[in-house]
């Protein structure tokens, strides 16, 4: 089931987050970089949105966007849950958001490395590459025909 994340949420977004594949954090990480429970539920009051995939009570992954700045801030997944659709799902439900928010182009940064599958993932789903940046990949995606 994909459902918009509310705050009784938030633990298990910081229990998901270090378990990705790719571009793993830990919390201790996350917090070096402003990245805490208050901060989401923060957020999530305020100008960001996310949407989680549940299954059994387990949270599996989930993905977030920002409309003050146009900007799909954050997805993440399980790796059991990969390949699945899922991504897709939560993905679509971030960029429907924005564009309903009245964000005309959007943009995210990703790791510089073209062989994570990441970059795959927002290369099939429409995404194109922006800039390289500070150690980061910046792409884009036009949300006018949304």
């Amino acid at each position: 089931m994909i459902r918009e994340i509310t705050p009784a949420d938030i633990p298990a977004l910081f229990v998901v987050r270090p378990q990705t594949r790719e571009n793993a954090m830990t919390v201790d990480e996350l917090a070096a970089i402003g990245i805490t429970p208050a901060a989401i539920e923060t957020a999530i009051a305020g100008p960001q949105k996310g949407w989680l995939f549940e299954q059994a009570g387990e949270v599996g992954g989930f993905a977030m966007g920002d409309a003050s700045h146009a900007e799909l801030t954050v997805m993440a997944m399980l790796p059991q849950f990969e390949g699945q659709g899922i991504g897709g799902r939560l993905l679509t439900e971030v960029e429907s958001w924005l564009a309903e928010e009245g964000c005309n182009r959007i943009w995210l940064t990703t790791d510089t490395n073209p062989q994570l599958r990441a970059y795959g993932f927002y290369l099939h789903h429409g995404w194109q590459d922006w800039k390289i940046a500070g150690g980061l990949r910046y792409m884009a995606k036009d949300l006018t025909g949304i």
